[in-house]
């Protein structure tokens, strides 16, 4: 295999992780689960996978990498509300084993949650290229672990905040929901703090995946092919700041 099928190859694996996680994440968002005293949404569960591969296509794909999957993503994710709001618009035959109301509570949720996220989503990739980069100037390319969870805590702060915001206290303010699915500004608040404080948690526990992610990369493109997809996209990056 050639270097530059290597590189493509490589981009597909991490483009392919990163989609399937991203819209996983806005399918089951809308359940809320407890551990402990703190609520999260369920779509904390596949966003730490999200996290790990922004790093590693920022890394060796550099700003244009990630912006340019984040767009992509952005796109499939408005392609999901849209097959979604045409599912609950479509009635079920009688013998549906699911309900047009279970159908709604579900999904209908679930169109907050991808409407939020098409916001929150792209702001926060953006705030992480440009924070995972500043990091990496002022470091001189040293510390990935700094970057790496640098740039995800700034921007799943912005993201939790904005997600939460749209997702659910808005509909709930709006009473655009059935009155016993609505939260409250405390809870609001509550929610998208404890979301965070596991995002932040999660991201520095995976530091060392990112390491691991790293050599098995360096390994499957060679010692040299790494060292020169790395310097490419540091030059590219930072020369569009």
């Amino acid at each position: 295999m050639t270097p530059k099928r290597k590189r493509e190859f490589v981009y597909l694996i991490l483009s392919g992780i990163f989609i399937t996680n991203a819209v996983l994440a806005e399918l089951i968002g809308g359940k809320l689960i407890q551990a402990g005293p703190a609520v999260f949404s369920l779509g904390v569960l596949p966003w730490p996978v999200v996290f790990v591969t922004t790093d590693l296509i920022n890394e060796y794909f550099g700003r244009k990498g990630v912006r340019n999957l984040s767009i992509f993503t952005a796109l499939l994710v408005s392609y999901a509300f849209l097959i979604l709001f045409l599912g609950i618009l479509i009635p079920a035959v009688d013998f549906s084993p699911v309900k047009d109301e279970a159908f709604a509570n579900v999904f209908g949720q679930s169109l907050w949650i991808i409407g939020a996220s098409i916001v929150a989503f792209m702001t926060s990739q953006m705030v992480d290229v440009m924070v995972f980069w500043m990091v990496r100037e002022r470091t001189d390319g040293r510390f990935l672990w700094a970057r790496a969870t640098g740039s995800t805590a700034v921007s799943q702060l912005v993201d939790t905040f904005i997600i939460m915001w749209i997702a659910f206290y808005l509909p709930s303010a709006l009473e655009l929901i059935p009155e016993d699915r609505r939260i409250t500004f405390q809870q609001y608040l509550v929610t998208s703090a404890s979301n965070y404080g596991y995002k932040l948690a999660i991201a520095v526990a995976l530091t060392p995946i990112i390491y691991l992610g790293h050599g098995i990369i360096d390994r499957a493109l060679g010692k040299e092919e790494s060292e020169h997809l790395i310097d490419e996209a540091a030059r590219s990056s930072l020369s569009h700041k």
